[in-house]
């Protein structure tokens, strides 16, 4: 009986640590650096889109909301900063057409789990692969005719919390 409660002990304990765990700088605004306005010293390409995003292990992504210009090459990192596995806290980045079902979207990736939860059709346009803690993906692609587009995590149970707006002007 001891370990019984012991184990259970442990169990809430764990949960309130998660739970309870640092909060992380919330951005405003998206950070979006036009290649060839960098410091760096190499020539690139300013009509190219460089975004970062993260997601962490309290399945928040760090934007809300990502603008680019009508026919950007756009190239997107995403990078799990948590610390779970990929079979708990998998976090992928994935880019939707205009007028997509999220909660229908969503429920069909669930059987999609051996394609990191991206369900066959064409409703997306683009997207990471499923990324465990520290993990990152690079994608390249362009942006979307101008208007309003949501980008999500498809692992299961994870769009009430992480969604965005990708705005394309």
């Amino acid at each position: 009986m001891k370990t019984v409660v012991k184990v259970a002990y442990m169990l809430v304990l764990s949960i309130a640590l998660v739970s309870c765990g640092g909060k992380e700088k919330k951005e405003d605004k998206p950070k979006i650096q036009l290649k060839g306005q960098s410091s760096s010293s190499e020539s690139e390409d300013p009509n190219t889109a460089v975004i970062s995003i993260t997601g962490n292990d309290l399945m928040r992504f760090n934007k809300t909301e990502i603008k680019v210009k009508a026919g950007q090459k756009v190239k997107l990192t995403l990078t799990h900063v948590g610390k779970m596995d990929i079979n708990i806290m998998g976090h992928n980045f994935v880019l939707l057409k205009q007028g997509t079902n999220l909660q229908k979207y969503v429920s069909n990736a669930v059987e999609f789990k051996d394609n990191g939860y991206i369900p066959d059709g064409d409703e997306t346009i683009a997207h990471t692969k499923m990324l465990g803690g520290g993990q990152n993906d690079t994608i390249e692609f362009d942006a979307p005719a101008p208007g309003s587009y949501d980008f999500i995590c498809s692992f299961p149970g994870h769009l009430a919390l992480m969604k965005g707006k990708f705005i394309v002007e």
